[in-house]
């Protein structure tokens, strides 16, 4: 599993998306994030994500965060586990 620190991430380097639920996403989030919550997104990755894009998923204390990032692996996406530490 790829883990990065979100103080590296740049907006060219793929999409950020938070997956914590929006009322946690309105109080604080990057500002170069996207919200899809956790099961939106395991329920719906075909549709919302292309298996040759990176991807950079982040959620407020990682573990929500760290399961979807192992599943889309599985699935052959290319995604990165962002923490906040």
């Amino acid at each position: 599993m790829k883990r990065l620190n979100i103080s590296n991430y740049h907006s060219n380097m793929g999409t950020l998306i938070d997956i914590q639920n929006p009322l946690d996403y309105q109080e604080y989030h990057h500002p170069d994030s996207i919200n899809i919550p956790y099961e939106t997104l395991l329920l719906n990755y075909k549709t919302l994500l292309t298996k040759n894009k990176p991807y950079f998923i982040v959620c407020n204390k990682g573990t929500k965060s760290r399961k979807a990032v192992a599943i889309l692996e599985f699935y052959g996406y290319d995604v990165t586990q962002m923490s906040y530490e």
